[in-house]
């Protein structure tokens, strides 16, 4: 094995278990190394001095100091890769939104019970994120804005209504690694007029239900999980359950939200292809698509059959994206019709919708 090509990666964790689970799962592939374990940041910090990894695997919870407080030291200054493992639970889900906020590329939710095994099934989900972190664009936490649990945000202010608008237009958003963050960027400057808006985020059951609750405090819109059969209505952002493909169907007059359980589409469930498939086939000209950050090519074809549909499309550009896999897919595929960095985003859909008239979309 060359080292000079692997990915080194350090584990921190406060289970010897885990960090033995981990170090095993990382050694066994021909791309990466474990090349240290801490039990605590604080070992940790010197650590990751000495031996200067690519990536960094960090538990939630630990003791002296936890991982919350270490990510943000971390991104303040020594900005590194980080894949959070995370817990199964309500906290759980919280705090790993939170370190997502501080800069943590993804995560991996370890089980409650059944850990060893829970970690084995998960060998290829682990490793996966970790190469993607190891790609992916970090950015020093002083360019973030500082998190105050105690104030209530004002979302999107200064962000006039749009005023009457036809209520056939949907916005779809497809989003994967770093999506969190830039799904919440677009969302927080769109009015509460805006139409209905149906969102496609890789992420697993447990986690969505928190996501929504935390977009809902944060925007003018409201945000929930959606529901199967729910009719879809301006000025609300449905987002797909975790572990559960979102579709659109037609019903009368009305659209509503079709959430369904089914095999994995592009090794996801949520998939973006599926939710955009919908899209192009029952609301076409009426329908925005925006792809923001995420690894792979989940969503781009279906994003192609929007705009062939008569949809108009937005790409997240590269330089703002974590990872510029699905944008990059969308756009080599002709999908998109512009390709924005993500300030720019919210801006060029409200832009879009004030052109529409009688139901058509001008084309650009």
């Amino acid at each position: 094995m060359d080292t000079r090509a692997c990915i080194r990666v350090v584990v921190v964790d406060d289970s010897a278990l885990v960090r033995g689970l981990l170090g095993e799962i990382i050694n066994r592939q021909r791309d990466m190394q474990c090349v240290g374990v801490a039990a605590d940041p604080l070992a940790a910090r010197e650590l990751i001095r000495a031996v200067n990894p690519d990536v960094i695997t960090l538990d939630v919870e630990m003791p002296r100091m936890d991982g919350i407080d270490f990510l943000s030291r971390l991104m303040r200054l020594r900005p590194t890769p980080v894949v959070m493992v995370s817990t199964l639970t309500e906290r759980g889900a919280e705090v790993t939104l939170r370190a997502l906020e501080l800069g943590a590329v993804d995560f991996v939710a370890k089980p409650r019970i059944g850990v060893a095994e829970g970690l084995q099934r998960l060998a290829d989900d682990i490793t996966d994120k970790i190469r993607v972190a190891a790609r992916a664009q970090v950015r020093r936490l002083s360019a973030l804005v500082p998190h105050d649990p105690a104030a209530k945000p004002v979302a999107g202010t200064g962000v006039a209504p749009m005023g009457r608008l036809s209520t056939e237009k949907l916005i779809f958003i497809g989003a994967s690694t770093g999506g969190t963050e830039a799904t919440k960027a677009v969302l927080t400057e769109l009015p509460a007029d805006s139409p209905a808006i149906l969102i496609t985020q890789h992420m697993p059951a447990g986690f969505t239900t928190s996501y929504a609750k935390r977009l809902d405090s944060l925007c003018q819109i409201r945000v929930r999980e959606a529901s199967d059969g729910e009719r879809l209505l301006p000025g609300h952002a449905y987002i797909a359950p975790g572990g559960l493909h979102l579709s659109v169907e037609r019903s009368g007059a009305n659209y509503v939200a079709r959430v369904r359980d089914g095999d994995p589409v592009n090794r996801h469930k949520p998939s973006v292809e599926v939710l955009f498939e919908s899209a192009a086939r029952v609301v076409g000209p009426n329908a925005l698509a925006v792809m923001l950050t995420g690894m792979g090519a989940d969503g781009a074809q279906a994003m192609r059959a929007m705009r062939d549909a008569g949809s108009y499309n937005i790409c997240q550009d590269e330089a703002s994206c974590v990872v510029f896999g699905m944008p990059r897919e969308a756009v080599r595929l002709g999908a998109a019709h512009d390709v924005l960095p993500l300030p720019r985003i919210a801006a060029a859909l409200i832009a879009q919708l004030k052109r529409t008239t009688g139901g058509t979309i001008h084309r650009l």
